[in-house]
């Protein structure tokens, strides 16, 4: 999942730190200036506002004061609740931070070396499949001498204000950070594969079956180092509305615990195993918390014993940290993300799988050959022009992960071009000896369709049987440009790949036989004597005939469907003992049928 990291704008944190500290000088960022531009495309701040480096701010600043806690964080003027949240989530996890804050001990300021200060710190972030590693200097935006933006609750902490200047600086300014999807935050500091759960469509509260499963799949990706979120769905003028229950609407919470809770005191508690499923939020505020069954000063806990609710940390404090019940969460809740980070590793306990990822593009091209923005399959016409992609389902069933993100667009917010595209994919089940592009929809079964939404992240997991499999990434209508990346796991390798050629390749022996054309597929469903052909191969072997020797079909009877005419066809095949099927192409090889 780490890798190495590229410079962001070309910009080498260690030359650049280097450079300050041999002539003396303090970092100024000339890709981020303490400017409006810096700050805001359209909305002005309410006051005058003053570029401050943290010594100026507090006089014994600090990267991390005590740890890194989800405690930690406070959001600021601009309506970042999801990248706080995504922070949350982020303070949880120590491997995670570890990158995404590298180096953290020698970023730290010294106050015994003061001459190794130069006001300049790198962060790294996971954008469209590589990690980029991202300089800023220190000066930080404020008004009447305090922070404006994201901020810790220790006032000479600084990581989480630096952190955010610097995503700030990847997203154009800080106004592009309003109004954002906390699983993509995650997905940037992660790596990670983003799950959006619709909560309210689902309504798994209402099927307590589904509930159970929701909870136990929640709860394996918290245990596996995964990182949830969630919302509250919320008109425009219920934006950040706080309800009775002390929710609040079109906010989002971090998700810092799942946990099954032990009911009773002392032994007989412990001997009767008697559990509840619970869930452990935090408001990016740092207050104002749930107020419901399992609260922080709620009666419920007194049905818990003493040395279990130490463990859990239960406190009645007003730190915007609380629990709720899980059938709780799933009715008062609307969207969850799930940010899985999916084990590739070869050696692991745990269960690995195996990734293959492409970058490509939705382009456009007059000739629809080569056009590449073909829409959804609802525009028949041109959807088989889109990238194709073909991968192998070997075992007899296997559950596959596909995820097709395309770029983020908040850098275009400044040019009101910052939304995100209907985006989606369709997976079709083809020929087992399938190797060129698709160009008949209408011979192929699609067999899974995801939602087509604007969202960055379009994620489904899907069951599927043995065989070969075509994906689609598509935009929701044809002639729309963009990038797009797509993520596909399986539990081995399933020989992913672009299809990119339509035909096959003419060869020198085609001025001789003729070029090959499709003429028909047929699907047998019983055969004799295919043990008494030349090659039979076996189960699942490719084998070839002539026309005449195919289970008695008569040459003059196929030749009126196919064209008529003194031609020689050949099919080719796939045995499907299992099934007793078999599927044929017959293929067409005189030197009339030519392609050109």
């Amino acid at each position: 999942m780490f890798s190495s990291s590229t410079s962001y704008k070309n910009q080498s944190y260690d030359k650049l730190k280097r450079s300050c500290l041999e002539d003396k000088s303090l970092f100024e960022d000339p890709e981020f200036p303490t400017t409006d531009k810096s700050l805001f495309f359209r909305k002005p701040l309410p006051g005058r506002v003053e570029w401050k480096r943290p010594g100026e701010i507090s006089s014994e600043p600090h990267l991390f004061v005590e740890g890194i806690s989800a405690h930690d964080l406070h959001q600021g003027l601009v309506g970042n609740c999801w990248f706080v949240a995504a922070c949350s989530c982020l303070a949880l996890k120590p491997q995670l931070w570890k990158k995404v804050i590298p180096d953290h001990d020698e970023q730290e300021w010294d106050p015994k070396r003061p001459e190794n200060y130069a006001g300049i710190f790198h962060f790294q972030f996971w954008i469209f499949g590589e990690w980029l590693d991202v300089v800023v200097d220190d000066r930080l935006p404020t008004i009447n001498g305090e922070l404006i933006y994201c901020h810790s609750k220790p006032n000479n902490e600084y990581w989480s204000a630096l952190l955010e200047k610097a995503y700030a600086k990847l997203s154009g300014c800080y106004e592009s950070l309003e109004g954002g999807n906390t699983g993509d935050a995650i997905v940037d500091f992660s790596g990670a594969v983003a799950e959006s759960i619709s909560l309210e469509k689902e309504a798994f509260y209402k099927e307590p079956e589904k509930e159970a499963n929701l909870f136990e799949d929640l709860l394996k990706v918290f245990e596996r180092g995964g990182l949830i979120s969630c919302s509250i769905k919320a008109r425009p003028n219920e934006i950040e509305l706080k309800m009775a229950n002390g929710l609040v609407k079109g906010h989002a919470y971090s998700v810092t615990a799942v946990k099954r809770v032990r009911l009773g005191h002392g032994l007989v508690a412990y001997f009767k195993n008697e559990t509840i499923p619970l869930i452990r939020m935090r408001n990016p505020w740092g207050k104002i918390e749930w107020r419901g069954d399992w609260s922080d000063s709620s009666d419920q806990w007194k049905t818990v014993g003493d040395m279990e609710r130490a463990n859990l940390g239960i406190t009645v404090e007003d730190d915007g940290e609380f629990w709720m019940a899980f059938t709780d969460w799933c009715k008062h809740f609307s969207e969850a993300d799930v940010c899985r980070l999916i084990n590739t590793s070869v050696v692991s306990l745990q269960k690995t799988w195996h990734e293959v990822v492409f970058h490509g593009s939705w382009t456009k091209h007059a000739e629809p050959l080569r056009n590449r923005c073909g829409g959804c399959s609802n525009h028949k016409a041109t959807f088989l022009q889109n990238p194709q992609y073909l991968f192998d389902v070997t075992k007899e069933e296997d559950e596959v992960l596909i995820s097709l993100q395309q770029r983020d667009m908040k850098i275009h917010r400044q040019i009101g071009q910052g939304e995100n595209l209907y985006v989606g994919f369709c997976v079709f089940k083809v020929e087992e000896n399938r190797k060129y592009r698709m160009h008949d929809i209408l011979t192929q079964k699609c067999v899974e369709t995801s939602a087509y939404i604007n969202a960055r992240t379009v994620f489904m997991r899907c069951m599927l049987t043995r065989g070969r499999y075509v994906l689609f990434p598509t935009t929701f209508k044809p002639q729309i440009l963009g990038e797009y990346m797509i993520r596909v796991f399986t539990d081995v390798d399933a020989f992913c790949r672009e299809l990119t050629e339509d035909k096959p390749r003419t060869r020198c022996w085609s001025a001789f036989v003729g070029y090959p054309q499709l003429v028909t597929h047929l699907y047998v469903h019983a055969a004799e004597g295919l043990e008494n052909q030349d090659n039979p191969g076996g189960q699942g072997s490719f084998w070839r005939t002539s026309l005449s020797q195919c289970m008695h079909w008569e040459l003059d009877q196929c030749f009126p469907a196919f064209g008529g005419g003194p031609h020689t066809y050949t099919f080719l095949g796939k045995i499907d003992e299992k099934k007793s099927s078999l599927k044929i192409v017959f293929i067409r090889t005189d030197r009339m049928s030519r392609s050109h």
